[in-house]
């Protein structure tokens, strides 16, 4: 059980930094970013790049590829989706715009890269062994990682300006707007941010699991799960809908392993009971 519980700790802590980034966006944009699966696997590839085959410093690496997916954020958002916005009345609009630059974004890493699994060196190498858990160093210290930034992300949100701005857009827009919040700066900030925390995650990751131009869909999906368990729009919801999910993998992939790959069958029939039972999530209220 120890060891089931270590394991859904660490799956939780990935998972709630990918969902973080997913819920600000909405919260900010009302807008269901359907690319940021496809974010995260950029920020995979970036590190592979640097780490692996420039062979940078690892912590170099997950730099440039925070900032380099904070500045596609921006940028996607100011030439994209700000436009769209604004002369679009229709809510599909964003939702079509999100899921060709998912399309877009897949085939330009196909491109790029090809099908193949990417993966680079261990950060750090050896096994953490005691009478009940077994976790290598390197997912102990991803993990530690993930935290930190959670911590920090909620710090940032709610004790500096950028992030008082931006719980008072998730909040009202209009009223924030009329206190004098700049709403197309702050806007651009949160999905730089949101984007910057899917690219710091596929960094991350590209060391334990590998990289392939293939999984931006399926970690969609994962963070939109972890968004409707805890709420949509609201940041502590998508901590909880992260670490939620991760446990009951974890539990799944330990429990129902002989019964074949039902894991996320069972995962998607409770999340249909569960939401036809709280359709708004755990928290489903506006985060501010």
């Amino acid at each position: 059980m120890e060891q089931v519980i270590a394991n859904g700790l660490y799956l939780g802590a990935q998972y709630a930094l990918i969902a973080l980034g997913l819920t600000l966006i909405f919260a900010l944009m009302n807008v269901l970013n359907f690319a940021h699966g496809q974010m995260y696997v950029l920020g995979g590839f970036v590190t592979y790049t640097i780490y692996g085959q420039l062979k940078l410093p690892f912590v170099v690496a997950l730099i440039c590829s925070g900032v380099t997916l904070a500045i596609f954020g921006g940028l996607m958002e100011k030439f994209l989706f700000r436009p769209v916005v604004r002369r679009s009345k229709r809510e599909e609009s964003t939702m079509l715009l999100a899921a060709a630059t998912a399309f877009f974004l897949d085939a330009v890493m196909l491109l790029l890269f090809g099908e193949k699994q990417r993966g680079v060196p261990k950060i750090i190498s050896g096994v953490f062994v005691s009478d009940r858990v077994i976790l290598p160093y390197d997912r102990i210290l991803v993990g530690v990682i993930a935290i930190l930034m959670i911590a920090a992300f909620m710090l940032f949100m709610q004790y500096s300006k950028p992030g008082r701005a931006m719980r008072a857009l998730a909040q009202d827009r209009v009223a924030a707007q009329l206190m004098g919040v700049k709403v197309e700066r702050y806007s651009m900030i949160g999905f730089a941010l949101g984007a910057m925390l899917a690219g710091v995650v596929g960094g991350l990751l590209v060391s334990i699991t590998g990289v392939n131009s293939g999984i931006g869909g399926p970690i969609s999906i994962k963070a939109f799960l972890m968004v409707m368990i805890g709420g949509a729009g609201v940041v502590g919801g998508a901590i909880a809908g992260g670490f939620i999910l991760g446990m009951m993998e974890s539990v799944g992939l330990t429990v129902l392993r002989e019964y074949g790959d039902i894991t996320y069958l069972v995962i998607f029939a409770l999340l249909m009971i569960f939401l036809s039972i709280r359709p708004h999530g755990l928290m489903g209220k506006p985060w501010g």
